[in-house]
């Protein structure tokens, strides 16, 4: 999966029209446009997967830097990070390297 970023298209659109945009240069499984979680407004910008680099490459030329409305429509393909290893925990000894011992349980 190719993940696109895509910003600059007007506030008030929504997931079909964004997916219908992109519909003619490939087919798009996954939408997320990114909306304030308080007031749900459309923060500007969305993320798209599509499958096929062929797709994926034919769709960034295709729209970005191309006119949306009275803006900009850019587009460009995010790189996943890989995530990051789960760290281990090793038992620290205390600088004075004396450990004290523990009082007994009543």
């Amino acid at each position: 999966m190719f993940k696109l970023f895509v910003s600059g298209f007007p506030l008030d659109i929504t997931e079909i029209e964004l997916v219908q945009l992109f519909g003619p240069y490939g087919h798009v499984s996954t939408i997320k446009i990114v909306r304030d979680k308080k007031t749900g407004i459309c923060k500007g910008y969305a993320f798209l997967e599509m499958a096929d680099p062929e797709e994926v490459n034919r769709s960034v030329e295709a729209l970005n830097n191309s006119p949306m409305g009275d803006r900009m429509l850019t587009v460009k393909v995010t790189e996943d990070k890989p995530a990051s290893p789960v760290p281990k925990y090793v038992k620290v000894q205390k600088p004075s390297g004396i450990l004290k011992k523990k009082r007994p349980r009543k």
